[in-house]
């Protein structure tokens, strides 16, 4: 009997300790640090520059969600990742390298590319601008010229006057008279014939191997083997003895000096 209540007076020792360590500390004392209270509240707004300002954060909000298209359609993101699928494509490796590698290799590229326009709009908009140097007109018209023309040199005359005449509009005099309505359009459209001019180039050497090997399958009377299958060792191997990943991203590199 003394030997059972030994036992129920340590299941009650053990049950309290436990009991203490899992209760929260803010029981029994007051916390440390104090714990932030956030509120969110909708009220009237006593100035009507707490208006604009609310308007001007919801404007800039809706503009983040913006920034995948702003990336691929005002920079050299669509070429090369285009170009980077037509390799994909030619080689016939399915989904090596997958997408992830690829849009991290062709986001990559665009931040190099970039890097020069970047740096100029930092220097001449962003950086006055912060220094209240510009106002916020001044630093957008200021950070639009360099992307401006930049996408200028990458467009073709002949898809600029394509926009140009559907808008009625007359033949700007310079760079800085092109409205980003028409450019846009146009640098992509032209953007996209490139990247599939360089894709043709990059199948037709790879069409020629399995063009040969599936001629040699044929006169072996191996019918059932697919020639994709015996190409594709073939189509590797040519593209690691001459360096491919070298002279693509080369060539892509210097597609936009």
């Amino acid at each position: 009997m003394v030997r059972k209540k030994k036992i129920n007076a340590w299941i009650i020792i053990v049950l309290t300790a436990l009991l203490l360590f899992l209760i929260p500390n803010g029981v029994f004392a007051e916390p440390l640090i104090p714990i932030p209270s956030i509120n969110l509240n909708v009220e009237t707004a006593q100035e009507p520059q707490q208006v604009v300002d609310s308007v001007k954060l919801l404007i800039f909000l809706t503009l983040l969600s913006m920034v995948p298209a702003f990336l691929m359609m005002l920079t050299s993101f669509t070429r090369i990742i285009v170009v980077l699928s037509f390799l994909r494509s030619a080689l016939g490796t399915q989904q090596t390298p997958p997408n992830q590698v690829l849009i991290g290799l062709a986001l990559f590229l665009t931040i190099f590319i970039m890097n020069p326009v970047y740096q100029d709009i930092n220097k001449n908009s962003i950086q006055p601008y912060l220094a209240n140097q510009l106002t916020y007109e001044q630093a957008t018209d200021q950070a639009a010229k360099p992307l401006r023309n930049f996408m200028v040199r990458q467009t073709r005359e002949k898809d600029l006057g394509l926009f140009l005449n559907i808008a009625k509009m007359d033949k700007p005099k310079n760079a800085n008279e092109v409205p980003m309505s028409v450019l846009v359009p146009a640098f992509v459209i032209s953007e996209l014939k490139t990247a599939f001019q360089i894709g043709f180039i990059l199948f037709v050497p790879f069409l020629v191997i399995d063009m040969v090997v599936a001629s040699t399958l044929m006169s072996m009377g191996m019918f059932m083997l697919p020639p994709v299958m015996v190409a594709l060792p073939f189509k590797l191997l040519l593209f690691v003895m001459v360096d491919g990943w070298y002279l693509v991203v080369k060539s892509l590199v210097e597609s936009f000096r």
